[in-house]
C-alpha cells in the first residue's frame, strides 16, 4: 500500500460544514472610501450596502478563493499594527505598487532585494497601507 497525503476534506465534511471559500472583514471609519479602494485594488464587481454599517465586495460568478471583502464601519480608530493583512500576489510588483499609490495606498516598507534577495520562500514583499492605514503586502516572485 502506497503512502499518501491525508484527506482533508474528510474532517469538514464530517462535521456538515465543509469550507467553500473566504471572507475577510476589514474594520474602518469610513467604509465608502475604504470600499472604494479595495474595489478597485482587487477588482471586485459587485457592491453591496450603504456602509451603515457595511459594504459587502464580490465577483457575481466568484470562483476566486478570496469569495468576499466586507468593510465594516467601526467606532473606535485603528491603534496598532494588524495581526493579520491580506496579500496581494502579481507578476510585476512595480506597476502594482504604483497603481495601488495612485488609488490611495501609502508604502510602508518597499520590497529590499539587497537584504533580501531571495525573500521568504522566493517571494519578495512591499509592506502597504490602505487609505485607512491598514496593512496589506504586494507579493512577487
Amino acid at each position: 500500500m502506497s503512502e499518501s497525503a491525508p484527506d482533508t476534506t474528510d474532517s469538514a465534511t464530517e462535521t456538515g460544514s465543509p469550507l467553500r471559500a473566504v471572507g475577510v472583514t476589514i474594520d474602518c471609519s469610513d467604509p465608502e472610501r475604504t470600499a472604494d479602494f479595495w474595489q478597485a485594488a482587487v477588482g471586485f464587481a459587485q457592491r453591496v450596502g450603504n456602509g451603515r454599517p457595511y459594504i459587502t465586495l464580490s465577483d457575481a460568478g466568484g470562483g476566486r478563493m478570496l469569495n468576499h471583502l466586507t468593510i465594516q464601519r467601526v467606532p473606535e480608530a485603528k491603534t496598532a499594527k494588524l495581526r493579520a493583512h491580506l496579500d496581494l500576489f502579481t507578476g510585476d510588483m512595480d506597476s502594482e505598487v504604483t497603481r495601488l499609490v495612485a488609488l490611495g495606498a501609502t508604502v510602508l516598507v518597499p520590497a529590499n532585494t539587497e537584504t533580501e534577495p531571495d525573500g521568504h520562500l522566493g517571494f519578495r514583499a512591499t509592506v502597504m497601507a490602505d487609505p485607512e492605514g491598514s496593512e496589506f503586502c504586494v507579493v512577487s516572485r
